[in-house]
């Protein structure tokens, strides 16, 4: 899919993201609002690495499915999911599931590792009940002039950034595209946008793990989320 192979990294990743502030204490909590009342519902958590979201989601009876690129982050899940339906699996490739098997696609910080989202989007679309959901979180495209102001932003552009996990420095590499490209993409897959939101800080963020100068339900450019319905 991607040189980003979290395959040799995969037990730092899980265990920095399980307290750390952008995964435990921003995305997944408004992943989590944005979703709402999940019983009964049928949901595919795409790249679902080592598997909070899905946890989070059966926790709120919900029945899950999911599938990460990483065999080791998948190996993970497992773990921490022993009855649901999780498998290794590329996005980049035709997904493994039927026709309007999913009444909600999950898709949590995934598709800005991809260089084109046309035939990933259409897959998503494919396997959703008429009416269902994709909900999407990606690195926000608006920050992206502001820390990479010597790339083009109005390109689908490939970037190198390092980060470090429980002690460990990796590098991970993304594909920015401009909001436009993003929106265009999802509605050429056939989706409607029903909403775009810039959340900010969960109010009950631990001090210690907030970033410097973000209070307790702040708002910043951080990730944007996008709340899409299939037609």
């Amino acid at each position: 899919m991607t040189d980003s192979d979290y395959d040799g990294f995969a037990e730092a990743y899980a265990s920095a993201n399980a307290t750390g502030f952008f995964n435990a204490w921003y995305e997944k909590p408004a992943m989590l609002r944005l979703l709402g009342d999940v019983r009964g519902q049928r949901i595919l958590d795409a790249g679902c690495g080592s598997g909070p979201t899905g946890v989070a989601v059966s926790d709120r009876g919900a029945e899950v499915s999911g599938f990460d690129v990483s065999v080791a982050m998948v190996e993970i899940a497992r773990r921490h999911l022993p009855d649901a339906d999780l498998r290794v699996h590329d996005l980049a490739e035709p997904l493994p599931w039927d026709d309007e098997a999913f009444d909600v696609v999950v898709a949590s910080l995934v598709l800005h590792y991809l260089p084109d989202w046309s035939g990933p989007l259409a897959e998503l679309y494919r396997v959703l009940a008429p009416g269902g959901r994709l909900l999407v979180s990606v690195n926000h495209p608006g920050a992206f002039p502001i820390t990479h102001p010597d790339l083009a932003y109005f390109e689908v552009t490939r970037y190198t950034e390092d980060y470090e996990f429980a002690g460990r420095s990796v590098d991970l590499t993304f594909f920015h595209r401009p909001l436009s490209a993003m929106a265009r993409s999802f509605a050429e897959a056939g989706f409607r946008i029903a909403g775009i939101h810039e959340p900010p800080a969960d109010p009950g963020t631990p001090a210690e793990v907030l970033p410097p100068g973000l209070e307790p339900g702040g708002a910043f450019l951080g990730f944007l989320f996008f709340d899409l319905e299939a037609r």
